[in-house]
């Protein structure tokens, strides 16, 4: 599987695309972290569970809330 940055992906989207019609899928990252695919419409791709879940925990490790706490977004959404 070919991987691309975003910038790059936003660049040459009309490219990728065409592999992509071809039959070849494009994992899309943003700062090295993996984001996205590229699939063929008709694809009908079945991941494996353990592949999905090691994806997810991935992902996970480049995103970050800071100094921000869980109970605080909690209390501020049954303020809203």
């Amino acid at each position: 599987m070919t991987t691309v940055g975003a910038f790059d992906a936003k660049t040459n989207l009309n490219a990728l695309l065409k592999r992509v019609a071809r039959g070849e899928t494009i994992q899309i990252t943003l700062r090295g972290v993996p984001v996205a695919k590229l699939v063929p419409a008709d694809s009908g791709e079945v991941q494996d569970p353990r592949d999905i879940v090691r994806d997810i925990r991935e992902l996970r490790k480049g995103v970050t809330l800071g100094k921000i706490q869980i109970r605080e977004l909690i209390e501020e959404g049954r303020h809203h």
